[in-house]
Protein backbone atom coordinates (compact mmCIF):
# COMPACT_ATOMS: atom_id res chain seq x y z
CA UNK A 1 0.00 0.00 0.00
CA UNK A 2 1.62 3.33 -0.97
CA UNK A 3 1.30 6.30 1.16
CA UNK A 4 1.34 9.34 -0.13
CA UNK A 5 3.86 11.74 1.26
CA UNK A 6 3.75 14.91 -0.51
CA UNK A 7 0.84 17.71 -0.40
CA UNK A 8 -1.37 18.90 -3.42
CA UNK A 9 0.06 21.51 -5.18
CA UNK A 10 -1.91 24.82 -4.16
CA UNK A 11 -1.33 24.22 -0.88
CA UNK A 12 0.21 27.42 1.11
CA UNK A 13 2.33 27.96 4.06
CA UNK A 14 -0.46 27.96 6.14
CA UNK A 15 -0.99 24.30 5.50
CA UNK A 16 2.54 22.73 6.37
CA UNK A 17 3.12 25.80 9.29
CA UNK A 18 2.40 25.77 12.85
CA UNK A 19 1.13 28.63 14.63
CA UNK A 20 4.37 29.89 17.06
CA UNK A 21 2.15 29.38 19.84
CA UNK A 22 1.42 25.73 19.39
CA UNK A 23 5.38 24.59 18.15
CA UNK A 24 7.34 22.80 20.33
CA UNK A 25 10.61 23.34 21.51
CA UNK A 26 13.57 22.76 19.51
CA UNK A 27 11.68 20.60 16.85
CA UNK A 28 8.52 22.26 15.47
CA UNK A 29 8.33 19.87 12.59
CA UNK A 30 8.21 15.53 12.67
CA UNK A 31 11.78 14.10 10.29
CA UNK A 32 10.66 12.50 7.05
CA UNK A 33 11.19 13.06 3.61
CA UNK A 34 12.81 16.23 2.68
CA UNK A 35 13.09 18.48 -0.04
CA UNK A 36 15.75 21.16 -1.23
CA UNK A 37 14.66 24.42 -2.50
CA UNK A 38 16.63 25.89 -5.27
CA UNK A 39 17.79 28.89 -2.80
CA UNK A 40 21.38 27.97 -3.18
CA UNK A 41 23.35 30.80 -1.67
CA UNK A 42 24.23 29.26 1.75
CA UNK A 43 28.20 27.86 1.71
CA UNK A 44 28.63 24.24 1.84
CA UNK A 45 31.64 21.84 3.00
CA UNK A 46 33.73 22.81 -0.02
CA UNK A 47 33.51 26.89 -0.68
CA UNK A 48 34.37 26.76 3.41
CA UNK A 49 37.67 24.65 2.85
CA UNK A 50 38.81 26.91 0.60
CA UNK A 51 39.43 29.65 2.96
CA UNK A 52 42.38 28.01 3.50
CA UNK A 53 45.31 29.61 1.90
CA UNK A 54 47.54 26.92 -0.12
CA UNK A 55 45.29 24.10 0.63
CA UNK A 56 43.64 21.57 -1.89
CA UNK A 57 40.53 19.63 -1.81
CA UNK A 58 40.10 16.09 -2.37
CA UNK A 59 36.69 14.63 -2.38
CA UNK A 60 36.33 10.65 -1.99
CA UNK A 61 32.95 9.30 -2.90
CA UNK A 62 30.58 7.78 -5.94
CA UNK A 63 30.12 9.78 -9.00
CA UNK A 64 26.49 10.73 -8.28
CA UNK A 65 27.65 12.35 -5.09
CA UNK A 66 30.74 14.13 -6.67
CA UNK A 67 28.97 16.16 -9.15
CA UNK A 68 27.60 18.44 -6.63
CA UNK A 69 30.63 19.36 -5.82
CA UNK A 70 32.55 19.91 -8.69
CA UNK A 71 30.36 22.31 -9.98
CA UNK A 72 30.85 23.88 -6.74
CA UNK A 73 34.39 24.04 -7.25
CA UNK A 74 33.71 25.09 -10.95
CA UNK A 75 31.37 27.99 -9.73
CA UNK A 76 33.60 30.05 -7.54
CA UNK A 77 36.89 29.73 -9.45
CA UNK A 78 38.97 27.26 -7.62
CA UNK A 79 38.92 23.71 -9.93
CA UNK A 80 42.48 24.21 -9.98
CA UNK A 81 42.27 23.34 -5.95
CA UNK A 82 40.19 20.42 -6.04
CA UNK A 83 40.64 16.90 -6.70
CA UNK A 84 38.16 13.72 -6.64
CA UNK A 85 38.97 10.21 -6.17
CA UNK A 86 35.69 8.00 -7.58
CA UNK A 87 34.54 4.94 -5.55
CA UNK A 88 33.08 2.67 -7.89
CA UNK A 89 31.57 -0.85 -6.81
CA UNK A 90 34.93 -2.95 -6.72
CA UNK A 91 35.90 -0.65 -4.39
CA UNK A 92 33.58 -1.71 -2.23
CA UNK A 93 33.52 -5.96 -3.05
CA UNK A 94 37.74 -5.81 -3.23
CA UNK A 95 37.72 -4.12 0.27
CA UNK A 96 40.42 -1.79 -0.59
CA UNK A 97 39.66 1.54 0.15
CA UNK A 98 42.35 2.58 2.24
CA UNK A 99 44.24 1.60 -0.68
CA UNK A 100 42.33 3.62 -2.94
CA UNK A 101 42.51 6.69 -0.88
CA UNK A 102 46.20 6.75 -0.69
CA UNK A 103 47.37 6.01 -3.95
CA UNK A 104 44.62 8.47 -5.36
CA UNK A 105 46.35 10.80 -3.37
CA UNK A 106 49.76 9.97 -4.42
CA UNK A 107 48.10 10.05 -8.24
CA UNK A 108 46.84 13.15 -7.29
CA UNK A 109 50.47 14.92 -6.14
CA UNK A 110 52.38 13.46 -9.20
CA UNK A 111 49.58 15.68 -11.59
CA UNK A 112 49.48 18.96 -9.62
CA UNK A 113 51.55 21.79 -10.83
CA UNK A 114 52.34 22.78 -7.41
CA UNK A 115 52.87 21.10 -3.96
CA UNK A 116 49.80 22.18 -1.53
CA UNK A 117 50.73 22.80 1.64
CA UNK A 118 47.53 21.03 3.09
CA UNK A 119 44.79 18.82 2.21
CA UNK A 120 41.59 19.00 3.23
CA UNK A 121 39.98 15.36 2.71
CA UNK A 122 36.58 14.64 1.87
CA UNK A 123 35.46 11.14 2.94
CA UNK A 124 32.07 9.54 2.62
CA UNK A 125 29.31 8.14 4.34
CA UNK A 126 30.44 4.77 1.81
CA UNK A 127 33.57 4.61 4.07
CA UNK A 128 31.37 4.05 7.34
CA UNK A 129 29.01 1.75 5.85
CA UNK A 130 32.08 -0.47 4.49
CA UNK A 131 34.16 0.27 7.69
CA UNK A 132 37.08 1.88 5.78
CA UNK A 133 40.05 2.43 8.78
CA UNK A 134 40.55 5.91 7.51
CA UNK A 135 42.74 6.35 11.17
CA UNK A 136 44.92 3.81 9.10
CA UNK A 137 44.69 5.90 6.09
CA UNK A 138 46.00 9.45 7.38
CA UNK A 139 48.83 7.27 9.64
CA UNK A 140 50.19 6.06 5.96
CA UNK A 141 49.54 9.65 4.49
CA UNK A 142 51.21 11.40 7.10
CA UNK A 143 54.41 9.41 6.78
CA UNK A 144 54.38 9.54 3.13
CA UNK A 145 54.14 13.14 3.19
CA UNK A 146 55.65 15.01 5.56
CA UNK A 147 55.74 17.98 4.24
CA UNK A 148 51.68 18.72 3.78
CA UNK A 149 49.21 19.07 6.01
CA UNK A 150 46.42 16.32 6.12
CA UNK A 151 42.86 16.77 7.65
CA UNK A 152 39.98 14.78 7.65
CA UNK A 153 36.67 16.01 6.70
CA UNK A 154 33.56 14.95 5.58
CA UNK A 155 30.78 14.42 3.20
CA UNK A 156 28.40 12.59 4.96
CA UNK A 157 24.48 13.46 5.31
CA UNK A 158 24.26 10.33 7.95
CA UNK A 159 25.91 12.45 10.56
CA UNK A 160 23.69 15.18 9.80
CA UNK A 161 21.30 14.63 12.42
CA UNK A 162 23.75 13.05 15.84
CA UNK A 163 26.84 14.54 17.10
CA UNK A 164 28.80 16.67 15.28
CA UNK A 165 27.51 17.82 11.94
CA UNK A 166 30.37 17.53 8.88
CA UNK A 167 29.97 21.22 8.82
CA UNK A 168 31.29 21.49 12.84
CA UNK A 169 33.76 18.94 12.01
CA UNK A 170 34.90 20.61 8.70
CA UNK A 171 35.86 24.27 10.90
CA UNK A 172 37.10 22.24 14.01
CA UNK A 173 39.25 20.45 11.26
CA UNK A 174 40.36 23.35 9.30
CA UNK A 175 41.77 25.45 12.59
CA UNK A 176 43.14 22.03 13.31
CA UNK A 177 45.60 23.00 10.58
CA UNK A 178 47.23 25.55 13.09
CA UNK A 179 50.76 24.70 14.95
CA UNK A 180 51.20 25.79 18.21
CA UNK A 181 53.52 28.62 18.31
CA UNK A 182 54.00 31.69 21.36
CA UNK A 183 51.30 33.54 22.21
CA UNK A 184 51.16 36.53 21.78
CA UNK A 185 48.96 38.54 24.36
CA UNK A 186 47.34 41.39 22.36
CA UNK A 187 46.59 39.36 18.93
CA UNK A 188 43.27 38.56 18.77
CA UNK A 189 41.55 36.39 16.00
CA UNK A 190 37.87 36.32 14.94
CA UNK A 191 36.66 32.52 13.96
CA UNK A 192 34.98 30.30 11.96
CA UNK A 193 32.65 32.41 9.68
CA UNK A 194 32.33 32.07 5.99
CA UNK A 195 32.61 36.09 5.89
CA UNK A 196 34.74 38.30 7.20
CA UNK A 197 33.50 40.34 10.19
CA UNK A 198 32.26 44.28 8.98
CA UNK A 199 35.03 46.59 10.19
CA UNK A 200 32.42 49.52 11.32
CA UNK A 201 31.20 46.72 14.12
CA UNK A 202 31.71 47.27 17.81
CA UNK A 203 33.12 44.39 18.24
CA UNK A 204 35.87 45.06 15.38
CA UNK A 205 36.42 48.39 16.61
CA UNK A 206 36.53 47.23 20.42
CA UNK A 207 39.48 45.00 19.67
CA UNK A 208 41.16 47.68 17.63
CA UNK A 209 40.77 50.86 19.04
CA UNK A 210 42.29 49.00 22.91
CA UNK A 211 45.88 48.28 21.00
CA UNK A 212 44.99 44.35 19.69
CA UNK A 213 45.89 43.02 16.78
CA UNK A 214 42.86 41.51 14.88
CA UNK A 215 43.12 38.82 12.05
CA UNK A 216 40.48 36.60 10.63
CA UNK A 217 40.91 33.92 8.35
CA UNK A 218 40.13 35.82 5.27
CA UNK A 219 43.20 38.43 6.06
CA UNK A 220 45.03 35.14 5.68
CA UNK A 221 46.76 35.17 1.84
CA UNK A 222 49.36 32.48 2.74
CA UNK A 223 49.62 29.31 4.48
CA UNK A 224 52.11 31.16 6.83
CA UNK A 225 50.01 33.64 7.73
CA UNK A 226 47.33 31.14 8.43
CA UNK A 227 49.52 29.30 10.59
CA UNK A 228 50.18 32.88 12.81
CA UNK A 229 46.22 32.68 13.78
CA UNK A 230 48.38 29.94 16.82
CA UNK A 231 49.36 32.72 18.30
CA UNK A 232 46.38 34.85 19.40
CA UNK A 233 45.64 34.87 22.97
CA UNK A 234 42.00 35.04 22.43
CA UNK A 235 39.84 33.13 19.72
CA UNK A 236 36.55 35.12 19.21
CA UNK A 237 33.46 32.91 17.47
CA UNK A 238 29.56 34.06 17.06
CA UNK A 239 29.09 31.42 14.53
CA UNK A 240 27.61 28.29 16.39
CA UNK A 241 28.79 25.91 14.27
CA UNK A 242 32.20 27.08 15.22
CA UNK A 243 32.30 26.66 18.89
CA UNK A 244 33.99 22.50 18.89
CA UNK A 245 36.56 24.86 16.74
CA UNK A 246 37.01 27.43 19.60
CA UNK A 247 37.26 24.80 21.94
CA UNK A 248 39.41 22.95 20.23
CA UNK A 249 41.56 25.99 19.37
CA UNK A 250 41.35 26.62 23.34
CA UNK A 251 42.49 23.37 24.49
CA UNK A 252 45.41 22.57 22.12
CA UNK A 253 46.93 26.40 21.06
CA UNK A 254 46.02 27.69 24.46
CA UNK A 255 44.15 30.92 23.13
CA UNK A 256 41.24 31.61 25.18
CA UNK A 257 38.10 30.89 23.24
CA UNK A 258 35.30 33.61 23.63
CA UNK A 259 31.73 32.64 22.23
CA UNK A 260 29.70 35.76 21.39
CA UNK A 261 25.76 35.14 20.67
CA UNK A 262 25.53 37.45 17.19
CA UNK A 263 21.67 38.92 18.57
CA UNK A 264 19.73 41.56 17.20
CA UNK A 265 18.66 42.88 20.84
CA UNK A 266 20.14 46.06 22.01
CA UNK A 267 20.35 44.18 25.92
CA UNK A 268 21.72 41.08 24.87
CA UNK A 269 24.23 43.33 22.30
CA UNK A 270 25.34 45.30 24.90
CA UNK A 271 26.38 42.06 27.24
CA UNK A 272 28.30 40.09 25.35
CA UNK A 273 30.16 43.35 24.18
CA UNK A 274 31.05 43.65 27.46
CA UNK A 275 31.78 40.52 28.31
CA UNK A 276 34.58 40.77 25.37
CA UNK A 277 35.95 43.74 27.16
CA UNK A 278 36.30 41.81 30.76
CA UNK A 279 38.06 39.20 28.34
CA UNK A 280 39.98 41.67 27.12
CA UNK A 281 40.77 43.25 30.15
CA UNK A 282 39.63 47.24 29.30
CA UNK A 283 37.11 48.83 30.53
CA UNK A 284 33.16 48.23 29.66
CA UNK A 285 32.23 51.10 27.12
CA UNK A 286 28.44 52.47 27.19
CA UNK A 287 26.65 52.03 24.20
CA UNK A 288 23.85 54.44 24.82
CA UNK A 289 24.41 56.47 21.71
CA UNK A 290 24.49 52.88 19.41
CA UNK A 291 21.14 51.76 21.30
CA UNK A 292 19.24 54.82 19.97
CA UNK A 293 20.62 55.14 16.33
CA UNK A 294 19.20 51.58 16.12
CA UNK A 295 15.93 52.90 17.97
CA UNK A 296 16.03 55.61 15.44
CA UNK A 297 16.74 53.27 12.23
CA UNK A 298 13.57 50.98 13.30
CA UNK A 299 11.29 53.82 13.50
CA UNK A 300 12.27 54.55 10.02
CA UNK A 301 12.00 51.35 8.69
CA UNK A 302 8.48 51.04 9.92
CA UNK A 303 7.70 54.33 8.32
CA UNK A 304 8.30 53.12 4.79
CA UNK A 305 7.16 49.73 5.70
CA UNK A 306 3.68 50.39 6.96
CA UNK A 307 1.81 47.17 6.75
CA UNK A 308 3.91 45.03 4.59
CA UNK A 309 3.87 42.08 5.36
CA UNK A 310 7.31 39.84 6.06
CA UNK A 311 8.85 36.55 5.52
CA UNK A 312 12.04 35.73 7.19
CA UNK A 313 14.60 32.47 6.71
CA UNK A 314 17.37 30.90 8.71
CA UNK A 315 19.89 31.35 5.94
CA UNK A 316 19.80 34.97 6.34
CA UNK A 317 21.17 34.38 10.12
CA UNK A 318 21.59 32.74 12.51
CA UNK A 319 19.37 33.92 15.14
CA UNK A 320 15.99 34.31 12.77
CA UNK A 321 13.69 34.30 16.16
CA UNK A 322 15.95 37.07 17.75
CA UNK A 323 15.45 39.08 14.02
CA UNK A 324 11.77 38.41 14.67
CA UNK A 325 11.46 39.79 17.54
CA UNK A 326 13.40 43.05 17.19
CA UNK A 327 11.05 43.70 13.98
CA UNK A 328 7.62 42.60 15.17
CA UNK A 329 8.13 44.92 18.87
CA UNK A 330 8.63 47.58 16.58
CA UNK A 331 5.70 47.20 14.52
CA UNK A 332 6.45 45.78 11.89
CA UNK A 333 4.28 43.09 10.05
CA UNK A 334 6.34 39.38 10.28
CA UNK A 335 4.06 37.21 8.95
CA UNK A 336 6.56 33.99 8.83
CA UNK A 337 9.27 32.46 9.84
CA UNK A 338 10.72 29.68 7.82
CA UNK A 339 13.19 27.23 9.79
CA UNK A 340 13.54 23.33 10.28
CA UNK A 341 14.44 23.23 14.06
CA UNK A 342 15.82 25.86 16.60
CA UNK A 343 18.34 26.70 18.54
CA UNK A 344 19.36 26.23 22.29
CA UNK A 345 20.28 30.02 22.34
CA UNK A 346 16.81 31.22 20.98
CA UNK A 347 15.01 29.72 23.54
CA UNK A 348 14.15 33.24 25.31
CA UNK A 349 12.96 34.53 21.68
CA UNK A 350 10.92 31.44 20.91
CA UNK A 351 9.30 31.87 24.12
CA UNK A 352 8.48 35.51 23.87
CA UNK A 353 7.40 35.46 20.63
CA UNK A 354 4.84 32.26 21.81
CA UNK A 355 3.57 34.42 24.58
CA UNK A 356 3.33 37.97 22.62
CA UNK A 357 2.90 37.26 18.83
CA UNK A 358 1.55 33.99 19.06
CA UNK A 359 -0.11 34.22 15.88
CA UNK A 360 3.26 33.92 14.04
CA UNK A 361 3.95 31.02 11.77
CA UNK A 362 6.89 28.81 11.72
CA UNK A 363 7.20 27.03 8.30
CA UNK A 364 9.33 24.23 7.35
CA UNK A 365 11.97 25.14 4.58
CA UNK A 366 12.13 21.30 4.17
CA UNK A 367 8.85 19.55 3.89
CA UNK A 368 8.30 18.77 0.33
CA UNK A 369 4.86 20.61 0.12
CA UNK A 370 7.02 23.50 -0.25
CA UNK A 371 8.33 22.84 -3.48
CA UNK A 372 4.46 24.26 -4.46
CA UNK A 373 4.64 27.45 -2.45
CA UNK A 374 5.79 30.41 -4.59
CA UNK A 375 2.91 32.01 -6.10
CA UNK A 376 1.53 34.88 -3.75
CA UNK A 377 -0.37 37.64 -4.47
CA UNK A 378 0.35 40.07 -2.11
CA UNK A 379 3.60 41.82 -2.09
CA UNK A 380 5.72 40.39 0.39
CA UNK A 381 9.03 41.48 2.14
CA UNK A 382 11.17 38.79 2.09
CA UNK A 383 14.74 38.28 4.45
CA UNK A 384 16.38 35.70 3.14
CA UNK A 385 16.90 33.34 -0.08
CA UNK A 386 14.67 30.51 1.14
CA UNK A 387 11.83 33.19 2.16
CA UNK A 388 12.20 34.73 -1.04
CA UNK A 389 11.48 31.38 -3.20
CA UNK A 390 8.68 30.34 -1.37
CA UNK A 391 6.90 33.61 -0.92
CA UNK A 392 8.46 34.21 -4.63
CA UNK A 393 8.97 37.72 -3.97
CA UNK A 394 11.33 39.52 -5.85
CA UNK A 395 11.63 42.49 -2.78
CA UNK A 396 14.08 40.26 -0.75
CA UNK A 397 17.33 40.91 1.42
CA UNK A 398 19.89 38.70 -0.64
CA UNK A 399 22.05 38.17 2.96
CA UNK A 400 23.78 34.38 3.79
CA UNK A 401 24.64 33.56 7.61
CA UNK A 402 25.01 36.95 8.73
CA UNK A 403 26.91 38.22 5.97
CA UNK A 404 29.66 39.96 8.29
CA UNK A 405 26.96 41.71 10.80
CA UNK A 406 27.02 41.53 14.21
CA UNK A 407 25.74 44.22 17.18
CA UNK A 408 24.37 47.15 16.75
CA UNK A 409 25.95 48.12 13.87
CA UNK A 410 24.53 44.84 12.29
CA UNK A 411 21.24 45.89 13.43
CA UNK A 412 21.82 49.30 11.02
CA UNK A 413 22.76 47.00 8.24
CA UNK A 414 20.11 44.76 8.22
CA UNK A 415 17.71 48.15 8.09
CA UNK A 416 19.18 49.11 5.21
CA UNK A 417 19.27 46.03 3.29
CA UNK A 418 15.76 45.55 4.19
CA UNK A 419 15.11 49.21 2.87
CA UNK A 420 16.69 48.31 -0.02
CA UNK A 421 14.86 45.31 -0.61
CA UNK A 422 11.52 47.26 -0.09
CA UNK A 423 12.10 49.38 -2.79
CA UNK A 424 13.99 47.88 -5.24
CA UNK A 425 13.09 44.55 -6.79
CA UNK A 426 15.56 41.71 -7.70
CA UNK A 427 15.82 39.15 -10.04
CA UNK A 428 15.41 36.44 -7.56
CA UNK A 429 15.13 33.03 -9.78
CA UNK A 430 18.96 34.50 -11.14
CA UNK A 431 20.34 35.52 -8.36
CA UNK A 432 19.08 32.58 -5.55
CA UNK A 433 20.83 30.01 -7.85
CA UNK A 434 24.02 31.09 -8.00
CA UNK A 435 25.87 28.83 -5.18
CA UNK A 436 27.92 30.23 -1.98
CA UNK A 437 26.95 33.99 -2.32
CA UNK A 438 30.01 36.48 -1.78
CA UNK A 439 32.27 33.54 -2.33
CA UNK A 440 34.22 34.61 -5.57
CA UNK A 441 31.58 32.98 -7.44
CA UNK A 442 32.82 33.32 -11.43
CA UNK A 443 29.14 33.04 -13.04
Amino acid sequence: MLTRLSHDRGGSEKTLSVRIADAKFPAPFSSGLEYCSPARGSWNIAHTGMLVPEAHEVFVCAEGCLRGVVLTAAEQGTIDRFSMITVEENNLLDGDMETLIVDGIGDILKKLPYQPKAMLIYTSCVHHFAGCDLKLVYKRLKERYPEIDFVDCYMNPIMRKSGLTPDQLMRRGMYRLIRPREIDPKRVNIIGNDFATDKESELVRLIGKNGYRLREIQDCKTYDEYQELGSAAINVLYNPSAIPAGEQMQQRLGGKAVYLTNSFDCGEIEAVLHGLSDALGVPREDYAQEKEECEQALGKLKELLGDTPAAIDYTVHYRPLSLAKMLLTHGMGVRAVFLDGISGEEKEDFLFLQKEFPDLLLCPTIAPGMRYIHDVDERILAIGQKAAYITGSRHFVNVVECGGMFGFEGILRMCREIEDAFLHEKDMKTLIQIKGLGGGCCL
